[in-house]
This record gives structure tokens, C-alpha cells and sequence, in this order.
């Protein structure tokens, strides 16, 4: 049997896509993963969770609210396009023309079949790698939620709750919503 090497891909790659096919995928390290259409329920609790986000954030000045497909470039080999992502004004700087220059302040991932592998394990790996302050998993199909802080450069639980429960932010104090909200 010859072994064959796998492919590296780099943000090079990944840009020479053909829009919009390039909206179909994510760069996670170093292999171009195909991201399936979101669920009626992904959308929801998307929308709900991001109306409320952008509503905070826009009425005590905080900084940017953006959705998915954004690319979030981590590393050559890592761009992202998270479900929702916020950045404080403090760091409007790494917002450029075509894609996010850092990782954002907060991060939420929406969990599909499809993709909940890479969330869970290689995003959320990379994300606090990179600096990323808070990171959000939200699960339509279990209606949970799950919160963490980074600590010392590290991931903390630090919210988990199913059907019921407020979810609180650390990066964005006062805000909250209960899981009766995110999950109409």
C-alpha cells in the first residue's frame, strides 16, 4: 500500500475559491471543510439569539455584531465563519474589508449534525488558542447551551443549562436570555 500526503490547504487556497462556493466552506487546520445548509432550527435560534445580541450591543455602543458566513481569519491554515460573532469596539481594528483579522471577542457556534465534530473539538480548541473570550454552543436539537470563559487562557464552563435557564454573557455584562427565548 503507498501512503499518500494529505493536501494542507492555506487562506490562499481557500480564497481561490469560486464564490460562492467559497461560502460553503471553512478552513480548519488546514483542510477545506464543506459546512451544509443550516436547519430551520439552527436559523431560529440564530435569529433569536442574534436579534437580542445586536440589540444590546447596538444600544450601549459596544462594538460589532456579525453572522455567519464571515470569514474569521486565525492562522493560514484556520479561517472561520462562525454563527454569530462579536467584536468590542475597543478591537474594531481587526475588522478588515473582506474578513476578521483575530479572533473575536465572542464566538457562537450553532450545533448541526454536519458540523457539531468540528465545533466542538477543533474550533473550540483553536478558538482558545487564539484568544477568543467567550464561546457559546448552542444545541436546537437538545435545546442546550453551553458558556465558556476564557481563564488564564483557557476555557472555562462556566453556564450549562437545557430547555430552561438564563444565559448570561462574561464579555458582555448585563446581557442575558433565557433559554425559553432562544428556543421558540
Amino acid at each position: 500500500m503507498i501512503a499518500t500526503e494529505k493536501k494542507l490547504y492555506t487562506y490562499d487556497d481557500y480564497v481561490a475559491l469560486t464564490p460562492p462556493d467559497s461560502a460553503q466552506f471553512q478552513l480548519i487546520e488546514g483542510e477545506l471543510i464543506e459546512m451544509p445548509s443550516p436547519t430551520v432550527n439552527h436559523q431560529r435560534v440564530q435569529r433569536e439569539l442574534g436579534f437580542a445580541l445586536l440589540q444590546f450591543i447596538k444600544q450601549k455602543n459596544l462594538g460589532e455584531l456579525f453572522y455567519a458566513p464571515m470569514d474569521v481569519y486565525l492562522s493560514p491554515t484556520n479561517t472561520y465563519q462562525p454563527d454569530i460573532l462579536f467584536i468590542s469596539k475597543e478591537r474594531i481594528n481587526i475588522i478588515a474589508d473582506k474578513r476578521i483579522d483575530a479572533a473575536p471577542d465572542l464566538v457562537v457556534e450553532i450545533l448541526s449534525p454536519g458540523t457539531a465534530y468540528y465545533d466542538l473539538k477543533k474550533k473550540r480548541r483553536n478558538y482558545e488558542a487564539f484568544g477568543v473570550r467567550e464561546l457559546w454552543f448552542v444545541d436546537p436539537a437538545d435545546e442546550t447551551v453551553e458558556i465558556y470563559a476564557s481563564i488564564n487562557g483557557k476555557f472555562q464552563l462556566v453556564f450549562e443549562a437545557q430547555t430552561t435557564g438564563v444565559a448570561t454573557s462574561t464579555v458582555l455584562p448585563d446581557f442575558s436570555i433565557t433559554l425559553e427565548q432562544l428556543f421558540v
